[in-house]
């Protein structure tokens, strides 16, 4: 098999071409503009190396695809996995599973609650996160987050960010049982 990014025009050819003196003139003349153009191929290969783009390419591609909730100033590695899912999200926009995978991908970890789940009014939510940079810092960004790909009709109701640490937990107890005689001289 011809490996197309050190092949020759001549290779190419059919077999019948490739011992004419004319047609050997013209492909050495046109080999070198050839592999100059078939190794600019490999940067026209963006979804598939996306891992290896620099962050300005990056940026173009979210704008190109269309990502919805994309900032300029995320991490190059939250970049690259907001374009890789746009596709799918947009697929999946209005859903629960839109919105916690969006939260999930930019804030690390998140949880959709819906109203019939913890008793709240009809068509509300609440998101639950682990990640407390989501409180006021990120607050706006958090919430233009949810608005790109929730559906119109919900609203939140409110952030629940659950903060655990691993703690020592000490309990002693004590069992005492016996029975008390009382003895008494009988006369």
């Amino acid at each position: 098999m011809i490996n197309i990014y050190e092949a020759s025009v001549l290779n190419l050819l059919p077999p019948n071409l490739q011992s004419d003196p004319d047609m050997i003139a013209a492909s050495k003349a046109v080999d070198n503009e050839f592999l100059l153009i078939v190794n600019e191929v490999r940067n026209c290969i963006l979804l598939p190396n996306l891992d290896l783009l620099p962050s300005d390419v990056v940026d173009l591609l979210a704008w190109q695809m269309h990502v919805d909730f994309y900032d300029n100033t995320l991490d190059l590695d939250v970049k690259r996995q907001l374009v890789r899912n746009s596709n799918k999200w947009h697929k999946q926009k209005g859903t629960p599973q839109a919105v916690e995978e969006l939260i999930s991908t930019v804030f690390d970890s998140g949880q959709v609650n819906e109203w019939f789940n913890y008793g709240g009014e009809p068509y509300t939510f609440q998101v639950i996160t682990t990640n407390e940079s989501v409180t006021i810092d990120r607050a706006e960004q958090f919430i233009r987050a949810l608005n790109s790909v929730k559906n119109e009709r919900s609203w939140l109701d409110k952030v629940v960010i659950e903060i655990g640490d691993e703690m020592n937990l000490y309990l002693a107890a004590i069992v005492h049982t016996g029975d008390f005689i009382t003895i008494s001289e009988v006369t």
